[in-house]
């Protein structure tokens, strides 16, 4: 299966190389990964809507090196929505990037045929002529240090959530798709990102003071060894986050998949969720990232 051309919402776009294998422990293929990001493209557009995305390539599969890519690659076709973001102190030299806002299935199509796997975007957005806006919501990146893994992360996102809920945040857990859990919470206002990563970091300290034994707030990854890292500092400006919904470039197709915190009281359901999981779980529970909207 060499090349094809697919009509996406009425435009054209070149594929290759369908049955390429990205994802070589369980035989997934590119052809896979362009059904799956069509399956979600309802949830996973609106995590991605105004928000410049970083991509995370593995053009020979996961068992190669991958690239980060910033900028448009050439030959990005006209549709597609880009915007001019400053990046002072960027590791190019440059001192803005022009980066693609991915509004419409045939860009997750343009994007997959990429082999851009993942699709990591900021906590802020842009506004319609490209000016930056201030952040719409908070993350919080719980990152479990061995022994520890899933299963502590979650039992100290409810710690976060519990002190987020009591400041008035509505908080959404997404597991990451690699070790732990991000934590997504908005309180219906926008916020500078300095200010979120500043409120962030104290209550990662608050909570590594309350729970010693089980969370840290500091960046040594000598003293990670058993507890669970609360990286507060996602929320900056110049940083970005897995997107929810996105794919990971792991040995697995595995997913950061939004749960609801009812589903992960159960300890059964405390797992990384795969790409065949998708489909049966939006039946089942709709999109929980629904939960960070106001009332």
């Amino acid at each position: 299966m060499a090349s094809s051309t697919l009509d996406v919402d009425g435009r054209s776009l070149k594929v290759t190389n369908l049955d390429k294998v990205l994802y070589p422990e369980d035989g997934t293929t590119k052809f896979d990964v362009i059904h799956y990001v069509l399956s979600v493209a309802e949830p996973l557009l609106k995590q991605l809507a105004d928000r410049p995305c970083t991509r995370k390539r593995w053009p020979d599969g996961v068992e190669k090196d991958p690239f980060f890519e910033k900028n448009v690659p050439r030959g990005t076709p006209d549709w597609v929505r880009t915007v001019e973001v400053a990046t002072p102190g960027s590791s190019t030299g440059r001192d803005s990037l022009v980066f693609p806002i991915v509004e419409h299935r045939s860009d997750l199509v343009w994007l997959a045929n990429l082999a851009a796997l993942e699709l990591h975007t900021p906590q802020w957005t842009v506004g319609p002529r490209g000016g930056v806006r201030d952040a719409d919501r908070l993350v919080i990146d719980l990152d479990p240090g061995e022994p520890a893994g899933l299963e502590e992360a979650v039992a100290v996102g409810h710690l976060v959530r519990d002190r987020l809920d009591a400041d008035g945040w509505r908080t959404v857990p997404v597991t990451s798709g690699s070790k732990g859990l991000h934590l997504y919470a908005s309180h219906g206002r926008d916020s500078s990102p300095d200010a979120l990563r500043d409120y962030a970091r104290g209550i990662a300290d608050e909570l590594s003071g309350k729970h010693p034994d089980r969370v840290l707030s500091a960046m040594r990854r000598a003293d990670r060894r058993g507890k669970v890292f609360l990286d507060w500092s996602q929320n900056v400006r110049a940083k970005t986050t897995v997107t929810p919904y996105s794919l990971r470039g792991r040995s697995r197709p595995w997913v950061a998949a939004p749960r609801t915190w009812d589903e992960l009281d159960d300890p059964a359901s405390v797992r990384q969720v795969l790409l065949g999981d998708m489909a049966d779980r939006l039946e089942r529970y709709g999109d929980p990232m629904t939960g960070l909207e106001a009332d």
